[in-house]
């Protein structure tokens, strides 16, 4: 079986799990979260810990999969996910209007992004964007397409990347 199957998902004080109608429920103090059951994996709660085990052998790897996905459902309704994005060049800035994220990115217009459902976007400052949520896949998502409008170019860095992200540098042609 799975190793990743295998480890309980602990359920912290305040969230829920309900198991119903073919739907997997998780609510908590950041939303609720839900996804359809997959067919060939059992779930059992026994003192506050998922339990997950394969219906049969062969459905191991979905077991893993589902295993993972719960546990980043149960995070993101407890603690919620984040990822910073950080503006670079000269007259690149991003500030908010209402819901909506105002890039200023070198082009000849300004982008407007709309904040989906679920989703927080703050400027802490005129280059930061922090995406936060409590689904990890749609933070992610969100994050990939602000990052899609300018992504850095290896010469000199410019564009919008992840704080986390080392951009390898080119050098430049010589003559």
């Amino acid at each position: 079986m799975s190793r990743v199957a295998k480890k309980p998902i602990a359920l912290p004080k305040g969230v829920e799990f309900k198991n119903e109608n073919g739907q997997l429920n998780v609510k908590g103090g950041k939303g609720n979260l839900s996804i359809a059951q997959p067919e060939g994996v059992e779930i059992t709660v026994e003192n506050n810990e998922i339990l997950l085990s394969p219906a049969r052998p062969e459905r191991t790897a979905m077991t893993g999969t589902l295993r993972a996905i719960l546990a980043n459902m149960v995070k993101g309704v407890s603690e919620g996910f984040e990822r910073k994005l950080e503006l670079v060049g000269v007259g690149y800035r991003a500030a908010m209007q209402g819901k909506d994220l105002n890039l200023s990115l070198g082009f000849s217009h300004p982008v407007l992004f709309k904040t989906p459902d679920g989703i927080t976007i703050a400027t802490p400052t005129q280059t930061e964007i922090l995406v936060s949520g409590a689904d990890k896949q749609l933070v992610g998502e969100v994050a990939a397409k602000i990052r899609g409008y300018r992504p850095p170019e290896p010469y000199k860095g410019k564009g919008v990347k992840y704080s986390d992200e080392v951009i390898i540098r080119k050098e430049a042609k010589k003559a």
